[in-house]
């Protein structure tokens, strides 16, 4: 059989409304069903009286699921369409937001978070190629961006939230956010269903079936940008994950402090997406790339001095990479790949970037327990972060 997919791109206005919706989603996706975790993680830890190992597990079990989701997106975009993909996703990540929002114990919010994960492949996955495709070419970066800046203003949204619930109810106060993320998340899918459009003929497999790894490898530069995307998944993850942590149990800050930084990071998500689209839709994604995970492990060691002027800057500009990063690498994929081979071709290279996040949380927490602070763990990520550097740097010209 033969895969053959078609997308046109809208009206400009309505194309960029379709990019807005599809930042909403992603919002669901990742800020609320991912990273919420990440600056809640102190609070889970010490309400359910854990070490940071097992909250290194907890997260593992929501990244753990988004590598298996992949797996299966990778095969279900090559015979159903993108859109219904990603709409199927919120099935997942809107359960998993309902337990954990009332989870009484570790146990049970490991189960939220795993439906989470599998929510986020879900819903990730098919939106570049929805995105690009709803304001044409010329506008990828730009619009992969965009979505990037969704998920920072979902970050800010969580950070300073998570800091006033806080701040007046103690650490228990970690349900009442997922209760309004929920709420949230339930707008986010009606106005999805009901105004998102996305013009694509039905896939009829072949190729582009199976894991996506065929796919893959047909497209210039597979070996070097699979290697950046695990590198960034590596030194992301650890980074995020553990930046409240270390500021609070290793630098001494308050509560309210290691959130606003948190915060700080999710602002450098709404600036990087778009900056680094349009820097890469200039300069091309190889230099882009190259310079980005330099300045990522630059900021990683300002985070590690502890002074509050340099952990404010290295948190912008970690938050500048997080999203910047992401929407290079990704649209490097959308521009490498025909529009039937995208779903299983980005699947394929999100694999082993899942892995990547499948092990930096354990790894994290392991690390955290036995050395007693994190510095090795943001060490760890610094390493990661000039890996991808030299990696990248090995990408075609272009």
């Amino acid at each position: 059989l033969t895969s053959r997919v078609t997308h046109t791109s809208l009206p400009p206005a309505r194309g960029w409304i379709a990019v807005a919706l599809v930042a909403c989603g992603a919002v669901v996706a990742q800020a609320f069903g991912r990273f919420t975790y990440s600056v809640l993680l102190p609070a889970i830890r010490d309400d359910l009286d854990h070490s940071n190992t097992v909250a290194g597990f907890l997260g593992t079990a929501n990244v753990a699921a988004y590598l298996l989701g992949t797996l299966v997106v990778a095969s279900l975009t090559s015979r159903i369409k993108l859109l219904t993909v990603l709409r199927s996703g919120f099935a997942f990540s809107l359960s998993g937001l309902a337990i954990a929002m009332v989870s009484p114990n570790a146990v049970v919010l490991s189960v939220a978070l795993f439906l989470m994960g599998i929510g986020g492949a879900f819903i990730w996955i098919p939106s570049p190629a929805i995105a690009a495709a709803a304001v044409g070419d010329h506008r990828r970066g730009v619009a992969v961006g965009v979505m990037g800046a969704g998920i920072g203003v979902g970050i800010i949204f969580s950070g300073q939230l998570a800091r006033v619930l806080r701040e007046r109810s103690g650490d228990s106060a970690w349900r009442d956010l997922y209760r309004i993320e929920m709420a949230l998340g339930v707008a986010v899918v009606v106005a999805i269903v009901l105004f998102l459009r996305h013009r694509e003929t039905v896939p009829t497999g072949g190729k582009g079936s199976g894991l996506g790894f065929a796919t893959l490898r047909e497209m210039p530069g597979w070996l070097a940008l699979t290697g950046s995307y695990a590198s960034f998944g590596f030194c992301y993850i650890l980074a995020v994950s553990f930046l409240t942590s270390r500021l609070e149990d290793d630098a001494g800050y308050s509560e309210g402090l290691a959130s606003t930084m948190f915060t700080l990071v999710g602002l450098g998500t709404i600036v990087g997406g778009v900056l680094f689209g349009l820097v890469a839709d200039r300069i091309g994604e190889r230099v882009t790339l190259t310079i980005g995970f330099a300045s990522f492990a630059v900021a990683l060691a300002g985070i590690l001095t502890g002074v509050v002027v340099l952990v404010a800057i290295g948190s912008i500009v970690v938050g500048f990479n997080f999203s910047g990063l992401a929407s290079v690498i990704t649209g490097y994929v959308v521009r490498y790949t025909s529009a039937a081979a995208f779903g299983p071709s980005f699947a394929a290279t999100t694999f082993a970037f899942g892995i990547a996040q499948v092990s930096s949380p354990q790894i994290g927490g392991l690390v955290a327990d036995l050395t007693g602070s994190f510095t090795v763990v943001f060490l760890l990520s610094m390493a990661f972060a000039v890996t991808g550097s030299i990696v990248s740097s090995r990408l075609p010209r272009g």
